[in-house]
């Protein structure tokens, strides 16, 4: 069987919620839903754009903490408060990852987010 242990990560605020930033099973590595919070961990609002660059440079340091890579994301799971903010995030995502190595993705509209957030971000991590 294989091993289960919950990572944290070196700036990346405590979750005020009873929750892992991670957990890595075998070689897959699951990220949390993570939000635009600053240093303080305190939400930290913006643009769609820059709520979404907070809230990847979270899951990139989660991931390097388990010992992955951004290029080891194979699936990203976003929600939007607003879908009018796809296109702007895009712009960004396009950027995040190279070519040809872009993560499977699932993309939604929820009804809110914790702290009043325009997008929240979880992505899952694979390696061979």
């Amino acid at each position: 069987m294989s091993k289960r242990f919950v990572v944290a990560a070196d700036g990346v605020p405590p979750s005020p919620s009873p929750i892992s930033n991670a957990v890595v099973v075998g070689n897959q590595c699951w990220i949390s839903g993570q939000l635009s919070v600053g240093p303080d961990g305190k939400y930290a609002p913006g643009t769609a754009r820059e709520e979404a660059e907070r809230a990847f440079a979270h899951v990139f340091r989660i991931a390097e903490a388990a010992g992955f890579d951004r290029t080891d994301i194979v699936y990203v799971d976003l929600a939007f408060i607003d879908l009018a903010d796809v296109g702007e995030v895009n712009a960004l995502y396009g950027t995040l990852f190279p070519e040809g190595r872009r993560p499977a993705r699932t993309i939604y509209q929820a009804a809110a987010l914790p702290f009043g957030g325009r997008i929240k971000v979880q992505a899952v991590a694979a390696r061979e």
